[in-house]
């Protein structure tokens, strides 16, 4: 139990990190979440009446100061955010055509406090 205990406490201290690094004080701490949530609802692709595809692929853009930062901390953030859009799908009956996958990368430029969510529809390589 004790395992389960730090492992918390460490992702509360890797998403407390991002949301301070990301988000100005006035905007809501969920408000990444929320934006991958709206990719998928915003992209999603009807293709059968029990069948809707959704991106499964998001790439956020950060300043280089926090892309450096939060990439130390390894990839538990990654895979945090990929559940919050697992966890998204499963209650809109989403499908996905492959993994999903929650990627950091340095934007161009040095805009404070500004990040940008990308997502597209990725489907799974085989072989």
């Amino acid at each position: 139990m004790r395992v389960i205990s730090l492992i918390e406490h460490a992702m509360e201290r890797w998403t407390t990190t991002l949301w301070t690094l990301l988000l100005p004080p006035k905007q809501k701490r969920g408000e990444v979440v929320a934006i991958l949530r709206r990719q998928c609802d915003d992209s999603a692709l009807i293709l059968g009446r029990e069948r809707v595809l959704v991106p499964n692929s998001f790439v956020i853009d950060l300043p280089p100061e926090s892309h450096r930062q939060l990439t130390t901390t390894g990839t538990e953030l990654n895979r945090y955010l990929a559940a919050q859009v697992h966890r998204h799908a499963a209650e809109q009956g989403y499908t996905f055509a492959g993994p999903v996958a929650v990627s950091l990368r340095s934007a161009d430029g040095d805009a404070v406090g500004r990040f940008q969510i990308h997502g597209q529809i990725a489907p799974q390589r085989t072989g």
